[in-house]
């Protein structure tokens, strides 16, 4: 028998129970499907047994982001397999995990058959045909090379290449009814645990709507992005064009002495991207500000620069305001349910002095602009006087821009809202896609240590409000935007990687975001680090590992 404790009960099970079966006798307690236990503070797999005497067991479920990310990356294994057991040739044709959108999941595909509706049915029987034979899931360890061996019998070239740059001996390796693939994370046990979801054919490719951890048990109502989809395509074609599609591309060209040319791309391609933006702006002709907004580290201040820099070439004469000069005074900011100041909300701005004094700038006026001491939790005035003549135009950065409440009094002709987000279009592999938030929270862990000493510890503590203050404040409203601009870049995670792996290590095992800190530093991982003096010093990426030409 093998002992362990659960909710300081002491309980007794038989040598060989799996995580699963104990699972399944607290399933009740839960209101959202158990998919991960935790034994004495390490992530444990369902499927792995119980052998530690006097181990302390917790259970994770969907509502949790490691529970949630489990089933997620479930989920998309099924469908890959599925669709491999359609097309009946492994190497005939592939699918792409690409990005998310909404609540679902964008799948190109390419190969010698086209998505229909006929296709789709198919793969959503063979799905829901795996998930009644409840098949099971198995995890082994192979050596690197014999792992190579088996990703090229099944034509998974990506794969091949990511592991060439393997630094550990062996790799994990999941199968599912003789179908063998890699998987960045935990794994549910078998197919029986993926019981919910849907499979419908978007534009050229395959979405996968899942439910959401905010909603484990339901599948809401797909909602299209179309500004959102257009600009993450966007994405997905430069990096075709580059060369680089996978970290394992990534790597192979730093190796090859490659790195250079492909910043200079990416760059030149943004930079491009910023020039249309601005020639639109010039030709509207009646637009006073300019309303950039976007979630954390989507590199805002520098957009608001660079932008500022192609209107001038039209003749335009920008000036910067940042929305934060217009937070309310530190006592009479509201507070989040947990106390806390809650800096993301818009009752956090004082709206009515904002629209008044803008009205006042269109209307030729001069005004005295504000300066928030973030110290002192108070606007000050240090005679800063602005009047607009025919030719300025504001330039206005804040995470409230596309929210019409914010400039309620403006004149719609004279807004031009422009949505920014680092949208990263890098995959891990072909079926293991990089998350944006990660992207984003690494730049802002190394930005924060670099700028204002917050340690990794802080930065992780502080996400999740972040998140939420996101998903209520500016996902809601960015295909209002007149713009889209995406900010991520295919090489800065080889990049920030060099700074942001010692923060990382700097957080103990007996913290709270010690797992997720393990989850990054494996992440990271797969990269080959760069440092940054090819990086030129106008680059979004300057904002977050410093050099930058601007003042950010």
């Amino acid at each position: 028998m093998v002992t362990v404790k659960i909710n300081g009960e002491e309980r007794q099970f038989p040598k060989g129970t799996t995580f699963e079966t104990i699972a399944k006798e607290y399933q009740k307690d839960f209101d959202a499907p158990i998919l991960i236990a935790i034994e004495n503070g390490k992530i444990r797999e369902l499927a792995k047994i119980a052998k530690k005497n006097d181990a302390e067991i917790s259970f994770l479920t969907m509502r949790d982001k490691i529970g949630y990310s489990t089933y997620v990356r479930s989920a998309t294994f099924l469908l890959v397999k599925a669709v491999c057991d359609v097309i009946g040739d492994i190497k005939k044709g592939k699918i792409k995990v690409e990005f998310s959108l909404a609540q679902g999941y964008y799948c190109s595909v390419k190969g010698d058959f086209t998505v229909t509706e006929e296709l789709i049915g198919k793969i959503k029987d063979r799905m829901w045909e795996m998930v009644k034979q409840n098949l099971p899931i198995e995890k082994q360890a192979y050596y690197i090379d014999k792992a190579r061996e088996v990703f090229a019998s099944q034509g998974m070239e990506d794969k091949e290449e990511l592991f060439w740059y393997r630094r550990s001996s062996y790799v994990n390796i999941y199968s599912l009814d003789g179908y063998y693939d890699y998987n960045y994370g935990y794994m549910v046990p078998s197919t029986g645990y993926i019981n919910l979801f849907e499979v419908q054919s978007y534009k050229e490719g395959i979405l996968l709507i899942l439910p959401t951890q905010e909603k484990p048990n339901e599948l809401l109502p797909f909602v299209p992005r179309e500004k959102l989809f257009a600009t993450l395509m966007e994405a997905k074609k430069w990096a075709e064009e580059i060369g680089v599609v996978t970290v394992g591309d990534l790597n192979k060209a730093i190796c090859e002495q490659r790195l250079q040319d492909v910043v200079l791309m990416q760059e030149a391609l943004q930079e491009r991207k910023i020039a249309e933006i601005a020639s639109e702006i010039a030709k509207r002709g009646n637009v006073k500000f300019v309303m950039i907004a976007g979630p954390s580290s989507s590199g805002k201040t520098t957009l608001s620069h660079r932008l500022s820099t192609q209107l001038r070439t039209h003749g335009l004469k920008p000036h910067p305001i940042a929305v934060d000069d217009y937070f309310v005074n530190r006592e009479l900011t509201p507070r989040d349910e947990n106390g806390d100041y809650n800096f993301e909300c818009l009752e956090a701005i004082d709206v009515e002095k904002f629209n008044n004094d803008m009205l006042d700038l269109l209307a030729g006026k001069t005004v005295e602009m504000p300066r928030f001491n973030f110290k002192t939790g108070q606007r000050e005035y240090r005679g800063d006087f602005k009047t607009l003549g025919e030719d300025d135009i504001l330039v206005i950065e804040g995470i409230h821009g596309l929210n019409d409440k914010m400039s309620h009094a403006l004149p719609q002709e004279s807004k031009y809202k422009i949505y920014i987000s680092a949208l990263t279009c890098l995959n891990v592999d072909e079926h293991n896609r990089i998350p944006t938030t990660d992207g984003r929270l690494i730049r802002r862990m190394v930005r924060d240590a670099r700028t204002r000493g917050t340690c990794a510890k802080r930065t992780l503590e502080m996400w999740n409000s972040v998140r939420r203050g996101e998903e209520q404040n500016i996902f809601p409203y960015q295909e209002s935007a007149d713009a889209m601009f995406n900010s991520a870049t295919l090489y800065e995670l080889a990049m920030l990687k060099i700074q942001a792996e010692p923060l990382l290590f700097g957080i103990s095992k007996e913290e709270p975001e010690y797992f997720e800190a393990k989850r990054l530093l494996k992440f990271l991982g797969y990269f080959l680090g760069i440092g940054n003096e090819e990086l030129p010093m106008n680059s979004i990426v300057r904002e977050f590992v410093g050099g930058s030409c601007f003042k950010v």
